[in-house]
């Protein structure tokens, strides 16, 4: 099945602000981000690539999104968020809006989970956006970039 239009809408060079937020009571933390999207495997999946700093330390990481009957289904991979592990999402493509969801081990506690929302405010720019989950379900914004398209 093909990628939800949403994303190939999405394909093109990308920058803009991005704001990291550790706990709601430390001061967000702010850098550059770029993005550069686009379908590959013939099509048949998408791939965001994206770049950010966070105290002066350049990070990156990928998000790969591919559609099976109406399940959309993800890797993603970031150097600082997940260091060397890979986290597997799903969830679903509507009304112009991507959002997939996974977890990660937090021990001793249970494991958190973590929402990516692809939100496009116009043809000409997106927000990336991650919550963190607790295991009782409240939601905190970790992670905002605002993409403006490159020209």
């Amino acid at each position: 099945m093909a990628i939800p239009t949403q994303l190939t809408e999405l394909t093109g060079r990308w920058q803009g602000p991005n704001s990291l937020w550790l706990t709601p009571s430390e001061p967000v933390r702010e850098s550059l981000a770029t993005a550069v999207c686009q379908p590959v495997a013939q099509g048949k999946f998408f791939e965001l690539r994206y770049t950010w700093a966070d105290g002066g330390q350049p990070q990156e990481g990928v998000l790969l999104l591919g559609q099976s009957q109406e399940q959309l289904d993800a890797a993603w991979v970031d150097s600082w968020h997940m260091q060397d592990s890979m986290m597997h999402c799903s969830g679903s493509a509507a009304d112009g809006i991507v959002s997939v969801q996974g977890s990660y081990a937090a021990p001793p506690s249970p494991d958190w989970g973590w929402r990516i929302t692809l939100q496009p405010d116009s043809n000409e720019q997106f927000r990336l956006i991650m919550h963190n989950i607790t295991p009782d379900g409240d939601e905190m914004v970790a992670v905002e970039a605002v993409f403006t398209r490159e020209a």
